[in-house]
Order: structure tokens, then sequence, then C-alpha cells
């Protein structure tokens, strides 16, 4: 019952993801193949903003697998992937201090930061709730207890979804922080700051695509529910 006419709502979002899951990879493998002129790696590159930032109490660790960098506020590491952490690449610089970014907005107690590692407990329960509750709600629909399933699914849909919207403005100010700090510190020259601009656009396009598809998913159980209402 859950593969209905309104699954057409996703096709857009299904398509984008492709396109910025193709994107990223491509323009990370392009710009990973060419080496900037300092010659510095992620790792060293990583270390020395955080220093010129005063923040002294992040480590700088390698992390397995592929483009699975990211920062992690719990234990205060910047988890760089290989490609990135041993690298001199454009992309691992650019990836390296995208991360940075995320630290230096820890940091500070940037406030869409905040909100959004707030809401992340109440979220992680939406994502793995929701579709069971929604589709009893669709099943049992024809019923009372079915309804409220049905709304309490998309209700806990909508923490989720909001979640990924707000990880939107997050991931936009940590890159032009990073594409700032690479250019102030002259970790990057005037010409390496373009290739590294198009790889972290390459990567926001994925929570671009992410938060579009969530969205429209949110909007076809509303959908549902008003024609299993009516």
């Amino acid at each position: 019952m859950m593969f209905d006419s309104s699954l057409i709502l996703l096709l857009p979002a299904i398509l984008l993801s492709f396109y910025a899951q193709h994107k990223v990879q491509s323009t990370f493998r392009k710009f990973a193949q060419i080496g900037s002129a300092k010659g510095l790696t992620g790792r060293e590159v990583a270390e020395r903003l955080l220093a010129a930032q005063g923040i002294r109490d992040v480590d700088v660790v390698a992390f397995p697998g592929q483009l699975s960098d990211h920062y992690d506020p719990r234990n205060k590491t910047v988890a760089l992937s290989e490609v990135v952490y041993n690298e001199t690449s454009l992309s691992a610089l650019s990836v390296a201090a995208h991360e940075v970014g995320h630290a230096i907005q820890h940091n500070e107690g940037y406030a869409p930061l905040s909100f959004r590692t707030g809401l992340f407990p109440v979220a992680n329960i939406g994502s793995k709730l929701a579709m069971p509750l929604l589709i009893i709600g669709i099943i049992m629909s024809t019923q009372v207890f079915g309804i409220w399933m049905l709304y309490a699914g998309i209700a806990l849909f909508s923490f989720a979804t909001l979640f990924q919207v707000a990880t939107l403005p997050v991931e936009f100010n940590a890159s032009s922080r990073a594409l700032a700090l690479l250019e102030e510190q002259r970790f990057l020259d005037e010409r390496e700051i373009i290739p590294a601009r198009k790889v972290l656009n390459a990567a926001a396009l994925t929570y671009v695509a992410a938060a579009l598809a969530s969205l429209i998913q949110l909007l076809r159980f509303v959908l549902i529910a008003a024609g299993r209402r009516d």
C-alpha cells in the first residue's frame, strides 16, 4: 500500500540524489589528482588551522572509509579519511578545512549547530520509528487507531526532516569558513581556491538533495493521510 501514485513525487529528489553523489565523487577524484603548491597534508592543514584559531583541545585523527570525514563534538576530534589525512591534494585540503570549520562552530557555540545537535536525539528516534508507524497506519487506516498511528508517524518523520533542513546552514557555513581560512592562512593561492570551492559545493549538493528528498517524502505522507481521512 506504500507503493501508490504519490511515489512520483519522489522522482526529482531521487534523480538529484544520484546526480549529487556522482558530482561529489567525480569532483573529489578530479582534484585529488592535483597537489597543492604548499605540499601540506590534510592532517597538517587541519592542525595548523585549529592552532591559528586558538583551539588546542581538538585532535585530528585518521578514520577508515572513503569520504567518511567528520567532526565529532562528543570527543572533540576532526576525523579524516585516509585520502584526506595523508594527502596533499586540493580535495584533501578542502575537506580537512571544512571539518575544521565544524570544530570552530562548536568552539564558538554557533547557534545553528547547537540547534541541530539538540535536535539529533529526537530526529534519530523519529527516523527509526516513523516508517513502522506509517506502515501500520496506512494498513489500518480504516480504523481510528490506524489514523492515529499515521499521524504519529508523520509527526516523528517531521523531526527527521527538520534535522535534514537544519543541517544545510551548518554545512554551508562550515564550507564558507573553510575557504576563508585556507585563503587567509595562505594554504591555497587564488587559483587553488576555485577548485576548492568546487569540491565543497559538490559536497553541499548532497545535503540539499537529502533535505529535498525528506521534505517531499513528508509531503507525500501528509497527502496519503489526507486521502485516508477523506
